[in-house]
């Protein structure tokens, strides 16, 4: 029974690990949000996206998650008409980062309430524990 109790700590561990991860790399996309290229005609900052998969822990016994990759968004940069910026093309559009905050907002919700999830879990696993302990004693 205990070592089913420390597998479902286990999983619940891997969970709030990978979405630390997700929250980390929202943190970069809202903090580069408006940064643009340092050069004329150079690309903005491109969003970076998470992929997660599941793997299997065999000593565990266990399915748990895994950060598979973490890549950037290909989509189209926008553009902004600012002749004197000096990220500006010979045309004076300036390429701006394809973060759009909403979705990151969104992502980040999503992302806390799948960590505060997993914590709920290891907190009910824990409080088994203890009481387990309690009735051996």
């Amino acid at each position: 029974m205990a070592g089913d109790l420390n597998q479902a700590l286990d999983v619940s561990a891997t969970g709030m690990d990978a979405q630390t991860a997700r929250l980390r790399v929202i943190a970069e996309n809202i903090a580069n949000q408006d940064t643009t290229g340092s050069s004329p005609g150079a690309d903005a900052y491109r969003r970076k996206t998470v992929t997660f998969e599941s793997a299997v822990d065999r000593a565990a016994g266990v399915e748990t998650v895994k950060v598979k990759n973490i890549g950037v968004d290909g989509s189209d940069l926008p553009l902004r008409y600012d002749p004197a910026n000096p990220a500006a093309n010979a045309q004076g559009y300036v390429k701006l980062p394809n973060v759009n905050s909403f979705i990151e907002v969104m992502d980040m919700r999503e992302a806390e309430r799948s960590y505060s999830a997993n914590l709920s879990v290891m907190q009910a696993t824990r409080s088994m524990l203890n009481k387990t302990i309690d009735l051996l004693k």
